[in-house]
């Protein structure tokens, strides 16, 4: 019983770990004084970011998490 209990819990791990990537906290950040850098990334489209920044001092901008990973990928070492 205690086998199985900790198989799960391990399994549920890996799976969590290889699920996370920069790129799934969000293509776009809302930025602004309230918001800090990178500020808040949870927008997929560059449009959701725009319409949540609408009224507000804030912008969107590219997550640099999602930028550097892509930039990371394709250099040669």
């Amino acid at each position: 019983m205690r086998f199985i209990l900790l198989a799960t819990v391990a399994a549920t791990m890996l799976t969590a770990l290889g699920t996370m990537s920069p790129a799934a906290a969000g293509r776009y950040c809302l930025q602004g004084r309230g918001w800090g850098y990178p500020g808040n990334c949870q927008f997929a489209t560059y449009g959701q970011c725009m319409a949540t920044a609408s009224g507000t001092n804030a912008s969107c901008g590219i997550n640099p998490r999602y930028a550097f990973a892509r930039q990371r990928r394709w250099q040669r070492y």
